[in-house]
């Protein structure tokens, strides 16, 4: 049995050392196409598995320090026993290619599926090729309409006015320490149910303050499990681990599917009541679409499309209306909460980019204190070049991954075999020097104002936050528009203290971070506040 075991594995051996030597000469030229450096943490055989094990809880940082230590903008990165192999990129060049010039090539693939489909389904951000066009073309459609940025105008001011404000103001009054990026998600829950789904869950309360912080929901907990469970299958480098886990539901596998019973419990509630409201209005007016569009949520407008889905049965229009309410909810709620508690744990740390904010939204929050209109909040040209910064450096959705349909070749010269990954790190390419300069580690919000002192953007390609190319993300307007309201009101009502003094620039360079698909701070951001003198 023994000599048996040996004439199987030793071929996988010598195939597999072969492979590592054969990728990982730095630089290498062949036929027009460039071989990049291969990781540094990476091993005959083993690939980058013993890498990833020992720096998982800062892998985002231990990405960076491969870009950095190679001088390359794009690197190879072989798996166990080199069955797998990635292309990682922080080139705005090769962005550009993958995701916009040569789109097409590079999909979601049988990576994302496998790994994701638990829990997003055939939703937006999973889905490829046809089902992903029909999607985006109602989206699309629907988010650049003018009555719905005017129903998330509404919508936020009235969470803003009668649940977080009330919420500081007790926090301030009784002088506690709370968690604010769980004031930011249940906020942006709220926020999202109500301007997607005409859906108010009343995560937000006034009354939710006791003495270990804020109670936390259900719903809120089992989409955190479920999210970093996702990102552990992600960046497992033997997928036969966590696969052999669900199989026998044990583990953080039995936790994820536990989750997913919950969200899923919780969206068909919202999809039966909005059925059952459609069905009503039917009933009672006749023709639904005479609806005022004001009052019509993004649900009910995919419900309404006149797009052919072409639905076997109602279980699996069902099912796709749950895809869509989770996929909605991972966007509206974590990226911006998240966006937003980094933010905040930033400007603590400088103060003097807090006062600027203040000083700039002031004589605008002195005339309308929290009812603020979607052009007043264009005026704030450092606020959002702050909230740009900060999300330059800590981007909501800190890694991406694309699968290479066929063989190809970046502009770098790289290249990128048939099933190959092609992967890009925003939090990587915040850090690299090639790309924004030697202060590219310094939160320095005036990087983004022009000699006048207004806002000006940079290329997608080289600030891949919000995505790129046709898969840009649509919420992108509503994003600022909820995180400039917040910001404004909280920092022209409230001063707050931050645990140790928030990111400092000592403590910028080992960042709190969880690793999950979308980066949430450890421990969450702890503060104090308290009602500034002149409110």
């Amino acid at each position: 049995m023994s000599l048996i075991l040996i004439f199987i594995i030793l071929p996988i051996l010598v195939v597999s050392y072969y492979q590592y030597h054969h990728h990982s000469d730095t630089g290498h030229r062949r036929g027009g196409t460039t071989t990049p450096p291969s990781s540094p943490s990476c091993r005959p055989i083993i690939g980058n598995l013993v890498g990833t094990i020992l720096n998982y809880n800062r892998f985002y940082d231990h990405v960076t320090d491969h870009f950095i230590s190679t001088a390359s903008l794009t690197i190879h990165v072989p798996t166990f026993l080199h069955l797998s192999h990635f292309i990682a990129t922080v080139d705005p060049k090769n962005l550009a290619h993958v995701l916009k010039s040569n789109f097409h090539n590079y999909v979601k693939g049988s990576r994302f599926a496998d790994n994701l489909t638990d829990l997003l389904g055939d939703g937006i951000f999973n889905a490829d090729s046809d089902f992903w066009s029909v999607q985006r073309k109602i989206a699309s459609h629907e988010f650049n309409t003018k009555s719905l940025r005017s129903f998330v105008s509404k919508s936020v001011n009235h969470e803003i006015e009668h649940r977080l404000v009330p919420l500081l103001s007790r926090a301030a009054k009784e002088g506690r320490v709370f968690d604010l990026q769980r004031v930011f998600q249940r906020y942006m829950l709220d926020t999202i149910c109500d301007v997607a789904f005409g859906f108010d869950p009343r995560c937000l309360d006034p009354e939710m303050i006791v003495d270990d912080g804020l109670v936390g929901s259900e719903f809120a907990r089992a989409f955190d499990d479920a999210s970093e469970t996702c990102i552990f299958r992600l960046l497992n480098p033997i997928p036969a681990i966590w696969k052999a886990k669900r199989l026998l539901n044990v583990g953080s596998e039995r936790r994820f599917r536990e989750a997913v019973m919950v969200l899923d419990e919780y969206a068909m509630k919202i999809i039966e009541s909005k059925e059952t409201k459609l069905e009503r209005s039917k009933k009672t007016d006749g023709n639904h679409s005479e609806d005022k569009d004001d009052d019509v949520d993004l649900l009910t407008r995919f419900m309404r499309s006149k797009i052919d889905l072409d639905f076997k049965s109602d279980h699996e229009k069902r099912k796709f209306y749950r895809d869509v309410v989770i996929s909605f909810i991972l966007a509206g709620r974590d990226t911006t909460a998240s966006a937003l508690t980094w933010f905040f744990w930033l400007i603590s740390g400088h103060p003097h980019c807090h006062q600027k904010i203040y000083d700039e939204i002031s004589p605008i929050m002195n005339q309308y204190h929290s009812a603020l209109g979607y052009e007043d909040l264009k005026k704030f040209d450092y606020l959002h070049a702050a909230l740009s910064e900060s999300m330059r450096l800590f981007p909501p959705v800190p890694m991406n991954s694309r699968v290479a349909l066929s063989n190809d070749t970046l502009p770098d010269g790289t290249l990128v075999r048939k099933g190959w990954m092609a992967d890009y790190s925003a939090y990587a390419m915040g850090r690299m020097e090639k790309v924004w300069g030697e202060d590219c580690r310094e939160f320095r919000p005036e990087r983004w104002l022009d000699e006048k002192g207004e806002y000006r953007p940079f290329d997608q390609f080289k600030y891949p936050v919000f995505h790129c190319g046709p898969r840009i993300c649509l919420g992108k307007d509503m994003a600022y528009v909820q995180m400039k309201m917040v910001a404004a009101v909280v920092i022209y009502g409230f001063e707050f203290v931050a645990e140790n003094r928030g990111g400092t620039p000592e403590r910028m360079g080992r960042p709190p971070y969880n690793v999950s698909l979308v980066m949430k701070m450890m421990g969450g951001l702890k503060v104090k506040v308290r009602r500034r003198e002149s409110q």
